[in-house]
C-alpha cells in the first residue's frame, strides 16, 4: 500500500535541489529580469510557494506550458518546492503533444499566455503513483516511436546543474541570456546551474535572430548564452562576428554535432574578442550534459566532445555496428542518469531501472584521451545489404556545399536539401557513391531543414516530406532549383576569386573565407551587380543566404556608405586642389574611413605573431606603393626629398616645391605612422584583450588622449601645419574606429556628439569643417545609400583606386589643367589613377606567378591600400 500523500509529498519536498528548494538563501539579489524588471530571488520564492498553493492537493503530475518568462519559471520552481512532479512543455497545445498528454494525464495543467497563467486542476485527488524520487519528466529529442518520457530525480537535476555550474565556473556575477527555450532540456539546464549559484537569468523568447536579443544582451550585462547548431547558423546571418559584447565571458553549445571547421572558427573568434567557446554532449536522458571539451582544446581538437562531466564517467561498449578498431557505443555512468523511460502513467510509480546510460552514439577515444563521436546506432539504414550511415552522408554532402538532413527506412533513403534546392543529378550521383540503386534515393527541396522547438532536426517530419517512392520528383525539384542554382554559383565564382580559392561552398562567407579589405570594395560591387541588392551585413551571409536574396535588378542599387564617402573624398581632394572653389576636407575625411576600416578589418586580425605580420603587410601595401611612386620622382625630377619618399617629410623634410610642397602626401605619412603606432600598441598581449573586452571604451580612451593633442593641451613637435601631423590629427581616425564601434543608439547619439564637438574650429574654414562633420554623421547612421544603377561600378572603381589617385594627381593635373577646362581635366586625372591602380594589380599577380582574381582582373592590386583598410 502507498504510502499516504502527505507523507509522500513531505519526502519530495525535502528531497527537492536547492537551485529551487533553497531560493531564499540569495535574499534580495536579482535573480531574473523579464521585460526589463527584476525580480529578486525572495520574491521569486514567494511567488512560487504562492503558486504552489494553487496547483492542488496531494503530489501532482504538472504539465506546465509556458516560454521563458518568469509566470512559468515560478511554476516550475512551485511544482519542485512543493514536491509534485513537473512536466514542461511548449506554449500552446500542439496537436503532436495531444498522444502523450492523453496517455500521461496530467493532474493539473498550467498555462502560460503573455503573463496571463490559467491553471485546471482535474480533480481534489490526485490520479498518479508517482515515485518518491521523482521530479521531473522531460520529453526525449526525436522519439519516432510510442510517446515516451524521460523520467529524471531530484538528485539528477541537482547533479546535473552542480556538475556544469562547477565546470564553467559559474558564480553570483553570472548573467544568462535564454537562448533556448526552457522545455528542452539544455534550456532548462542553463536555468537551473544559474540559480544554484545565486546568478541572474536574463528571461526571453526572442532568438538570436532579433536585435530585440542583442539589445537584452548588451543591456543586461550577459556574461553567457547557449546555442544549438541551427543557432551558430542564424548566428552567421545577424553579423554576430562584428558585435560589442564587452560583458560576453563564454558561449555554450550543444544539442548535436557542430562541424569543426565552424568550432574551429568560433573559438578563434571568442579567443579575439575575449570570451571562450565551451563545446558540450548530452542528452535528455542524462539530464542534459556529459561531457565538454575544455575551451582551450576548442581549435586543436574541434570534433572531439571532452572529458566527462564532474562526478560521471564515459566508456566504449562493444557492439555489432562498431567494425572499426578502437570504435564503440559511448555508454554513460553518473549520478544525473535518469530513472529510466515512462511510456504509460503507470510507469510514474516505478523507480531506478537504469543504472548507466547507452547513448546510442558510436565514438573513440583519442591519444589524449578525448572522445570523439563517429556516428550513431540508431543512425543507420541498410539498404541492399549495405549498411548506410546517415550522419556520414549528411557530412558528405555539407562537404559538396550542400544544407542537407538525411533519414529514411530500409526501403530507401530520404535527403532534404534547403535553400538553393538539390542539383539535378544529386540522386543518382548520390546513390553511385553509395552503391544502392538511384530509385531508392529521393531527393527533396524544402525552403529550410524542419527543425524542432530546440532547434534540432526534426526527422520525423523530415520523413513525411518524401513522396510516395514511385512519385520521388527529383527532376522537377530541380528543375524548380536550377535559378537559385545558379546564382549559388556565380556568388560562389566570386568570392572564390576575391579570396583566392579553388572551390567555395554554399554555406562559407567572405568573413569565413578570409576576406579582407584589400577585396572588399571590389567583391560588394560585384555582389551588388549580380545580386541587385547586397545586405549591410553580407561578408558574414553564406553564399546560399546571398543568392537567395537575389531580386529583379532596378533602377536604383544599394551602395555602401564606406564606399560611396571614399569615392566622393577623393573626387573632392582632386578637386580642392586643381581649383579655389572646391571645398577642402576630402583627405580628413579619408583618414576617419581609414579608422573605420581599421576597426572593422585589421584589428581582427591583431591576434596572433603571424596576424600581426599580416598587420604589417597591411601598411606595407601603402607604404610600398607610395613610397615607390615618390622615390621615382625623386630620381627622375628631383621633386621631393628622400624623407618625402620614406613616409617621414611631415616631420624631417624640407621646403621643396615650396612651403606648400612639402605636404604633398602628408595624408599617407600621418595614415603609415599611424597604423604603425597602433601595431605596435596591439603587439602588447594586455593591449589586444582589453580590446576584446571592452572595445567602445578602448576607442574612447585613446581618442581622449589624442584630442589633447587636437585642443593643443599638450604640444609635439613645430606647430606650423598642425593639421597635417600624425599626432595631430589622429583623433579623425579614433573618429572613423568610434564610428564602428558604436552598435547601439546610445552609442552612435554619444559619438555624434563628439563629431559636432571635435571637428568645428579645427580647420578654421566652415566648409571644410563640414566635409569632415557631414561626411563622419553619414557614415555613423546611414550603412548605405541609393545611388543610379550606373553609378555602382564607376564609383567601386575610384574607391578602390583611392590610393593610385592621390598620388599620381599631383603630377597630373597641373600641365593637363593648363591646355584644357576642368571639366575634361579633372576625370582625366581621376582616370590616370584609376589606370595606374588596374596595371598595378595586374603586375603583381603576374610577379607573384598566380592567376589574376576576377576582381583583379579589373585592375584590384595587392595595394589597393585606400579601397578599405587605410581609407
Amino acid at each position: 500500500m502507498p504510502p499516504p500523500a502527505s507523507q509522500t509529498v513531505a519526502i519530495a519536498a525535502a528531497a527537492a535541489p536547492p537551485f529551487a528548494g533553497a531560493l531564499e538563501r540569495f535574499g534580495d539579489r536579482v535573480a531574473v529580469v523579464a521585460r526589463g524588471r527584476p525580480v529578486a530571488y525572495g520574491e521569486l520564492a514567494e511567488r512560487a510557494d504562492a503558486r504552489a498553493r494553487e496547483l492542488g492537493p496531494g503530489r501532482r503530475l504538472v504539465l506546465v506550458r509556458g516560454g521563458n518568462d518568469v509566470e512559468t519559471l515560478v511554476t516550475y520552481l512551485a511544482a519542485l518546492r512543493a514536491g509534485h512532479v513537473a512536466w514542461l512543455a511548449a506554449p500552446g497545445a500542439p496537436a503532436r503533444d495531444a498522444a502523450v498528454v492523453g496517455r500521461f494525464r496530467p493532474d493539473t495543467v498550467v498555462s502560460v499566455d503573455d503573463g496571463r497563467v490559467d491553471i485546471a486542476t482535474g480533480g481534489a485527488e490526485p490520479g498518479h503513483e508517482l515515485h518518491p524520487e521523482l521530479a521531473l519528466l522531460m520529453p526525449t529529442s526525436g522519439s519516432t516511436g510510442a510517446p515516451r518520457l524521460v523520467r529524471i530525480s531530484h538528485a539528477a537535476l541537482h547533479a546535473n546543474a552542480e556538475a556544469i555550474a562547477t565546470y564553467l565556473a559559474i558564480t553570483e556575477r553570472d548573467r544568462a541570456a535564454t537562448s533556448l527555450p526552457m522545455h528542452y532540456c539544455y534550456g532548462l539546464s542553463v536555468v537551473n546551474s544559474h540559480l544554484l549559484r545565486g546568478g541572474r537569468l536574463l528571461l526571453t523568447d526572442r532568438s538570436v535572430a532579433d536585435p530585440a536579443f542583442w539589445a537584452l544582451v548588451r543591456e543586461g550585462g550577459a556574461t553567457s548564452f547557449a546555442g544549438v547548431p541551427h543557432t551558430f547558423d542564424l548566428l552567421e546571418r545577424v553579423g554576430f562576428a562584428g558585435m560589442d559584447l564587452p560583458s560576453l565571458r563564454y558561449v555554450t553549445q550543444a544539442g548535436g554535432r557542430l562541424a569543426p571547421e565552424r568550432v574551429r572558427r568560433y573559438a578563434r573568434l571568442g579567443r579575439q574578442r575575449g570570451w571562450e567557446l565551451v563545446v558540450m554532449y548530452g542528452q535528455t536522458e542524462a539530464t542534459a550534459r556529459m561531457a565538454y571539451l575544455p575551451p582551450a582544446l576548442a581549435e586543436a581538437r574541434p570534433s572531439a566532445i571532452g572529458v566527462p562531466v564532474p562526478g560521471g564517467s564515459l566508456r566504449l561498449a562493444d557492439v555489432p555496428e562498431a567494425d572499426e578498431p578502437g570504435v564503440g557505443e559511448l555508454v554513460y555512468r553518473g549520478p544525473n542518469v535518469m530513472l529510466g523511460y515512462a511510456r504509460e502513467a503507470a510507469d510514474l510509480a516505478l523507480g531506478r531501472v537504469v543504472d548507466e546510460l547507452r547513448t546510442g552514439d558510436l565514438a573513440r577515444r583519442g591519444p589524449d584521451g578525448l572522445l570523439e563521436i563517429v556516428g550513431r546506432r540508431s543512425r543507420f539504414l541498410k539498404l541492399f545489404g549495405l549498411r548506410i550511415d546517415l550522419d556520414e552522408v549528411e557530412r558528405m554532402l555539407a562537404a559538396d556545399g550542400l544544407a542537407a538532413a538525411c533519414t529514411g527506412d530500409d526501403e530507401r533513403l530520404v535527403v532534404a536539401v534547403a535553400g538553393d534546392g538539390p542539383r539535378a543529378c544529386l540522386g543518382p550521383s548520390l546513390a553511385g557513391r553509395l552503391g544502392v540503386p538511384a530509385s531508392r534515393v529521393a531527393v527533396v527541396a524544402v525552403e529550410r531543414i524542419p527543425r524542432g522547438p530546440s532547434g534540432k532536426t526534426d526527422y520525423p517530419a523530415l520523413a513525411a516530406l518524401a513522396p510516395p517512392p514511385a512519385a520521388a520528383p527529383e527532376g522537377v525539384a530541380a528543375a524548380a532549383g536550377a535559378d537559385a542554382g545558379a546564382a549559388t554559383g556565380r556568388v560562389a565564382a566570386i568570392l572564390a576569386a576575391a579570396v583566392g580559392r579553388d572551390r567555395v561552398g554554399a554555406d562559407d562567407s567572405f568573413a569565413a573565407l578570409g576576406g579582407d579589405s584589400l577585396s572588399y570594395v571590389e567583391v560588394s560591387i560585384a555582389l551588388e551587380e549580380e545580386l541587385g541588392h547586397l545586405p549591410p551585413d553580407w561578408p558574414r551571409r553564406t553564399v546560399a543566404e546571398l543568392a537567395a536574396g537575389a531580386r529583379e535588378r532596378g533602377r536604383g542599387a544599394r551602395l555602401e556608405t564606406s564606399v560611396a564617402l571614399r569615392a566622393a573624398a577623393i573626387l573632392l581632394v582632386v578637386a580642392s586642389h586643381m581649383t579655389a572653389f572646391w571645398p577642402a576636407g576630402g583627405a580628413h575625411l579619408l583618414l576617419g574611413l581609414a579608422g573605420h576600416s581599421f576597426a572593422r578589418f585589421q584589428l581582427a586580425a591583431m591576434d596572433a605573431p603571424r596576424r600581426l605580420a599580416r598587420s604589417a603587410a597591411a601598411i606595407a601595401r601603402v607604404a610600398v606603393p607610395a613610397s615607390a611612386w615618390i622615390w621615382l620622382q625623386v630620381l627622375v625630377a628631383g621633386s621631393y626629398s628622400a624623407g618625402a619618399a620614406m613616409l617621414v617629410n611631415n616631420y624631417t623634410g624640407s621646403q621643396e616645391l615650396g612651403p606648400d610642397g612639402r605636404w604633398h602626401y602628408w595624408f599617407l605619412e600621418a595614415l603609415v605612422q599611424t597604423l604603425i603606432v597602433l601595431t605596435a600598441l596591439f603587439a602588447i598581449p594586455a593591449v589586444r584583450r582589453w580590446e576584446r573586452r571592452r572595445p567602445f571604451a578602448v576607442v574612447l580612451v585613446l581618442l581622449a588622449g589624442a584630442l589633447l593633442f587636437r585642443f593643443e593641451l599638450l604640444a609635439f613637435g613645430a606647430g606650423d601645419n598642425l593639421m597635417f601631423r600624425p599626432h595631430a590629427v589622429a583623433w579623425v581616425f579614433l573618429l572613423g574606429w568610434a564610428v564602428h564601434r558604436a552598435t547601439t543608439t546610445g552609442r552612435r547619439a554619444a559619438v555624434s556628439a563628439l563629431v559636432v564637438a571635435t571637428v568645428p574650429g579645427f580647420f578654421g574654414v566652415p566648409a571644410q569643417e563640414a566635409v569632415v562633420t557631414c561626411g563622419l554623421l553619414v557614415l555613423l547612421w546611414a550603412p548605405a545609400v541609393r545611388v543610379p544603377r550606373w553609378m555602382v561600378r564607376p564609383a567601386g572603381a575610384v574607391a578602390a583606386a583611392s590610393l593610385f589617385i592621390y598620388l599620381t594627381h599631383w603630377q597630373v593635373f597641373p600641365p593637363l589643367a593648363r591646355e584644357l577646362p576642368l571639366a575634361v581635366a579633372m576625370p582625366l586625372t581621376v582616370a590616370v589613377g584609376v589606370a595606374a591602380w588596374r596595371l598595378a594589380g595586374l603586375a603583381c599577380a603576374a610577379c607573384a606567378r598566380v592567376p589574376a582574381r576576377p576582381g583583379r582582373a579589373r585592375g584590384e592590386s595587392p595595394a589597393l591600400a585606400l579601397a578599405d583598410e587605410p581609407g
